[in-house]
């Protein structure tokens, strides 16, 4: 994998924030300032961190901009976590963050969470203005048994005496993303910590983010808006996913923008997008031109 640090470009992010519907946002920012720009939004309880590697690849070609959604890593949790922890507000946090950077048009990668977000973004708040969408390993409905999976260790993190102690859980519990190095795993462990008042470490976010599943039950039933859609889009999917059903998959790519779909062997859900197969896949997808005028509504 290339550490693409060709000359001018950001090789290794800045840390950078910004105020976003009334709410402070972190994110790390990659590549060229006047490069077109790429948002990549993480999953959901996950950090703009996870993006790195593929962050870095694409950093000589795109201003890369990895925001940590409201609740998760260095961003402001919210005060009112019932109205603000689900993809309506999502999806306002994404429009601010757009103007707020004074961006016209973006490409979009999302996980998971971030894939749910970009669709429901690009059918309202930034409606003609995510020009490519990359959604990885979710779709417009969720099955119960994996929801159920993802909320036994998401929704109440487990608090440990040591850094390494959570290392090995964050491995066990994301253990479907596939492979990543040990240097991955380290860096996913070290930018997900906070320290509790007693010492212990856990897991970099609010534990009231997965409440989105009791107060919005139907957040994730989103065909009606997906449906709408018409940018080019990449649907990517771990071949043992339990989130993205086959036959959810086989629908995206014959209704709305019909997604081109690519799985991929050897994870589920979600794919890490820190090897060479599934960085090259979403490069060529993002290279191709911003054709407008033939994907109009």
């Amino acid at each position: 994998m290339d550490e693409a640090g060709t000359a001018g470009a950001r090789p290794t992010p800045a840390s950078r924030y910004l105020r976003c519907a009334g709410r402070e946002l972190h994110y790390t920012e990659w590549g060229h300032a006047d490069a077109p720009p790429i948002i990549m939004w993480h999953g959901l309880a996950r950090t703009g961190r996870d993006f790195d590697e593929l962050a870095r690849a694409l950093a000589s070609d795109y201003r890369v901009i990895c925001p940590d959604a409201i609740g998760r890593g260095l961003s402001q949790w919210s005060p009112d976590p019932v109205a603000e922890y689900r993809l309506d507000f999502y999806a306002t946090l994404a429009r601010a963050l757009v103007d707020g950077l004074s961006l016209t048009r973006v490409r979009w990668v999302g996980t998971s969470m971030g894939g749910a977000t970009g669709m429901h973004a690009a059918a309202t708040t930034l409606r003609d203005r995510i020009s490519h969408l990359v959604v990885n390993d979710i779709g417009p409905e969720l099955p119960q048994p994996a929801i159920e999976r993802i909320l036994a260790y998401a929704g109440n993190p487990p608090a440990f005496d040591t850094v390494t102690e959570l290392e090995a859980w964050l491995r066990a519990a994301y253990k479907p993303y596939g492979w990543q190095s040990d240097e991955q795993w380290r860096r996913m462990t070290e930018t997900s910590v906070r320290r509790l008042p007693d010492g212990k470490v856990t897991a970099h976010y609010d534990p009231a983010i997965v409440g989105q599943f009791s107060h919005h039950p139907h957040d994730y039933d989103r065909w009606a808006g997906y449906d709408t859609l018409r940018m080019p889009t990449l649907l990517l999917r771990g071949a043992d996913s339990d989130l993205l059903l086959p036959e959810v998959a086989h629908a995206m790519t014959q209704r709305g923008p019909r997604a081109h779909r690519i799985d991929f062997p050897g994870c589920g859900h979600a794919p890490a997008l820190n090897v060479a197969s599934q960085i090259d896949a979403i490069r060529q997808f993002l290279a191709a031109p911003d054709d407008t005028a033939t994907r109009a509504h």
